[in-house]
């Protein structure tokens, strides 16, 4: 069976889990999006990923809460998810599932997922703005800025905004600059 969420031939289980990540983002989908943050894979881990029901935030998720200031200390996992809510922030991924392949086979396949993510991102999503994030998306930058989304894109110094450690703060202070509207790209 195709996989509409990365366009991997899969057995049913790896739907099932697409699907049940794709619920738990829909859950605290904003109405309206403000910013989108655009990933280039899901995370292998469920602890990773952003909307799961975990209780903790590790990985991805835990990055980029930190890089927006939004504190999980003392707080139900309802309620960080909640604030990035109403903060008008979502996060999705160009492929909506962890793939095993090397960087070139990730490379072919983000590009793949390109065009169906440009009509989800104009006719579902509906963003004000896209911001790229994640080191992987650096190969097919150039792509995304070749879509039309429907709206500006922003980046780094002409890359994602990178989230992990490597970034250092510097990143995330250029990632909090970027949504506040005083840097442009």
């Amino acid at each position: 069976m195709m996989c509409d969420g990365c366009g991997q031939i899969a057995p049913a289980e790896h739907v099932a889990r697409r699907l049940k990540r794709l619920e738990w983002a829909t859950r605290y989908r904003p109405v309206h999006i403000h910013t989108l943050f655009l990933g280039a894979f899901s995370p292998r881990d469920d602890k990773d990923f952003l909307y799961a029901p975990n209780g903790e935030f590790h990985g991805e998720a835990a990055l980029l809460l930190e890089a927006l200031r939004i504190s999980t200390a003392g707080k139900t996992e309802d309620a960080v998810h909640s604030e990035f809510q109403r903060a008008g922030f979502f996060l999705t991924h160009i492929l909506e599932c962890p793939l095993e392949d090397d960087d070139e086979g990730q490379q072919a396949a983000l590009k793949k997922r390109l065009a169906a993510v440009a009509t989800r991102v104009r006719r579902s999503l509906k963003p004000r703005r896209v911001i790229a994030v994640t080191e992987a998306l650096t190969p097919v930058v150039e792509d995304i800025l070749a879509m039309d989304l429907g709206c500006p894109v922003l980046l780094d110094n002409g890359k994602p905004f990178r989230l992990d450690s490597r970034a250092g703060k510097n990143g995330a202070a250029r990632l909090r600059e970027a949504l506040a509207g005083t840097t442009a790209d």
